[in-house]
């Protein structure tokens, strides 16, 4: 019996640290480019939760999820735009007050089964912005909820519609897929594959 007890002890504290190596590698975006603009709306109480849940800002991502997405805004740069951002890895702790508050899985994945991509430092959202930081007009704001904001919503002005054209076809180009309901999300390639993180943010 205690055989087996030393045995449960080490995989569960080998997982503990498994996830902590894993969150430890994890990219600062904001410290290997500085050609980003960050709004990291949840370490706020700007947004549609009107709570901050984050204990700071920060954009962490996958290193190769961070890699795609600084091509993706070298593209986007050769236009005159670069990419701002909202969110970024958000741990699966941040995802339960998130469904506590708003349990519509329409808009905020369920932490207690599928979970999201964010919790897997493999989605993120954002929009474009000029080099004035003037953000392009995509119909709605960030977390609007409604079939404004869809993808497959075209009865919209044609401006709105190009620039989310321009959004979409340049992230695909490097690996990120959009989603139907939300135009400023877009998922990482296999995204699911990756394993879900609950580490905080390290502050320090």
């Amino acid at each position: 019996m205690y055989k087996w007890y030393l045995i449960l002890f080490f995989l569960l504290n080998y997982k503990g640290y498994s996830q902590a190596q894993e969150i430890a590698h994890l990219t600062n975006l904001e410290e290997v480019s500085k050609d980003f603009t960050f709004d990291i709306k949840y370490a706020t109480e700007d947004n549609f939760l009107e709570k901050k849940i984050y204990d700071c800002s920060k954009c962490l991502l996958l290193p190769k999820v961070a890699d795609a997405l600084i091509a993706a805004n070298n593209y986007f740069c050769e236009f005159g735009y670069q990419i701002k951002l909202f969110d970024c890895y958000r741990p699966l702790s941040a995802q339960k007050v998130m469904w506590d508050i708003f349990p519509n899985a329409m808009y905020v994945a369920n932490p207690y089964k599928n979970k999201s991509v964010h919790n897997r430092a493999a989605a993120v959202d954002l929009t474009l912005v000029d080099f004035d930081d003037c953000e392009l007009d995509m119909g709605t704001t960030y977390d609007f909820f409604g079939k404004e904001a869809h993808q497959d919503n075209f009865n919209l002005p044609e401006v709105v519609l190009q620039n989310r054209k321009l959004l979409r076809e340049g992230m695909k180009k490097f690996g990120f897929n959009p989603i139907r309901t939300e135009w400023w999300h877009y998922d990482f390639s296999n995204a699911y594959s990756f394993p879900v993180l609950n580490s905080l943010f390290d502050c320090d």
